[in-house]
């Protein structure tokens, strides 16, 4: 069975023509007159996307792994410290250690409702010793999902485009630059920069 990057000529627009075609392990990137077209069927996004060559900023070789996991593990991270610092801070057995009840309490009647108070006030005592340790096993945690990101850490090839997303394929273990080179200059003609131009960025700011 045929795959769609093997039948660019049916995805063309009149007049549009094929410059280059470059496959990328299973992935294949297509330079056509006027577009980018990118076929990437063993993906988990979508198994084709197209980008106006002038969108194209540029092609170059990232490393990098799954997002989502170093997110976790930088949220876990951060909440950790935040709470061991507020238990060293925060020294509440210190605070509370004059507080008391008097002995009298059971006498007024009142004896369940102050015993219910003492309870609250031992648990506030210990507070900055529990927050110290859930903060360290919060820190402890977010070793987990660093682990999984740095695992799933591969050099992908990314063409950077403007105003959107970059695309990303994961990269050949050979001939890494040559590919990335090779679709660079065909995407961009000679003479042609996919960055702002410089001159008019200081001209504006």
């Amino acid at each position: 069975m045929s795959r769609w990057s093997e039948r660019v000529e049916e995805l063309l627009y009149d007049g549009e023509t094929v410059d280059e075609q470059v496959e990328v392990g299973t992935a294949a990137v297509v330079v056509t007159s006027h577009r980018v077209l990118v076929f990437t069927p063993d993906g988990d996004g979508p198994n084709f996307r197209q980008v106006d060559r002038p969108n194209v900023t540029g092609v170059s070789l990232q490393a990098g792994g799954d997002a989502k996991f170093l997110r976790q593990a930088a949220r876990a991270a951060l909440y950790g410290l935040i709470l061991i610092v507020t238990g060293v801070l925060l020294p509440l057995d210190d605070v509370l250690s004059g507080v008391g009840l008097p002995s009298s309490t059971g006498q007024l009647g009142i004896g369940g409702i102050m015993g219910m108070f003492q309870q609250m006030l031992s648990l506030l005592r210990n507070l900055d010793d529990f927050m110290r340790l859930v903060g360290a096993l919060l820190l402890l945690f977010a070793v987990v999902p660093m682990g999984v990101y740095l695992w799933t850490r591969e050099r992908t090839l990314e063409i950077s485009v403007a105003g959107d997303e970059a695309i990303r394929i994961p990269a050949p273990e050979t001939e890494r630059e040559a590919i990335a080179e090779r679709l660079e200059m065909a995407i961009l003609p000679p003479g042609v920069s996919g960055e702002p131009d410089s001159r008019l960025g200081s001209l504006l700011g």
